[in-house]
């Protein structure tokens, strides 16, 4: 594993923040007009998140968690990039919310922050930032109420397996190898600059093993043909907020919740 990981994807985050912030994609004026950043998927499975305590991993510049935080939650985000950071907390000034930002590798947030969560939430292209899923479970379950819950939205594996336009398989469905590559950004589908990155591919048979092992009981797991993001090439919308590859035949995203398990079960 290159032990500069966390340094190079720092920088690129650093960099793509500022390039998200002015993009189309995440439309920070709509943003702060009152539109809500969070998907169907995730509000289905969240449900009324009033008076209830929101842990969320990699928060990118905050907009999910300042949606949950209008919603009435009470949350704190935690991210690797300062940048994104923060840009979360100037929005959160300026949106007049409570939400809390922490600057944190997810694996050092033990050192940072002591107290647990009504829900731990994390989502969208955030698991293949980290190479060890069973530490990464192992801080979920530190972090949750024994009566709380953990919702992971992500794309799915199979998506991380193709090339870029999605015309022939270049990576392996998991692989405990680094993949080290030169990427833009993937906002209004520009990609004018190589920045450096290193990422990992993590089967959902990974994910859930790592859960199990630290003693989180997976209770609910779907998964989705379509994104609700515009982001893959040759997706094709077959109603609002719905993209298809392959005419649907493929899965792009899945969903999963866990809870911590009792030890009299």
């Amino acid at each position: 594993m290159n032990t500069d990981y966390l340094e190079i994807n720092r920088r690129s985050w650093n960099w793509k923040t500022g390039q998200h912030i002015v993009s189309r994609f995440y439309d920070v004026d709509g943003f702060l007009a009152g539109k809500n950043s969070l998907n169907e998927i995730e509000t289905n499975i969240l449900g009324d998140v009033r008076g209830k305590s929101i842990l969320h991993l990699q928060c990118h510049f905050g907009q999910d968690s300042l949606s949950l935080a209008r919603l009435g939650a009470k949350v704190v985000g935690i991210d690797l990039s300062d940048a994104a950071i923060e840009k979360a907390q100037e929005l959160n000034k300026t949106l007049g919310l409570d939400a809390e930002f922490i600057c944190s590798d997810v694996y050092d947030l033990p050192n940072r922050l002591d107290r647990k969560f009504d829900i731990v939430f994390t989502s969208y292209g955030v698991l293949g930032w980290l190479p060890d899923l069973e530490r990464w479970a192992g801080v979920i379950g530190r972090f949750t109420k024994p009566s709380g819950m953990f919702v992971l939205v992500e794309f799915h594996p199979v998506v991380w397996m193709f090339d870029p336009d999605f015309t022939k398989i270049d990576y392996p469905y998991s692989s405990q190898e680094p993949i080290i590559e030169e990427t833009g950004t993937y906002t209004d589908m520009q990609e004018e600059a190589a920045i450096p990155t290193v990422n990992w591919n993590h089967g959902i048979g990974d994910v859930v093993t790592a859960l199990i092992r630290q003693k989180i009981a997976v209770e609910e797991l779907v998964e989705y043909d379509y994104s609700p993001y515009d982001i893959f090439h040759g997706a094709v919308e077959s109603e609002p907020g719905r993209f298809h590859l392959f005419d649907g035949k493929m899965p792009l995203v899945y969903s999963l919740v866990g809870r911590p398990k009792n030890d009299e079960t």
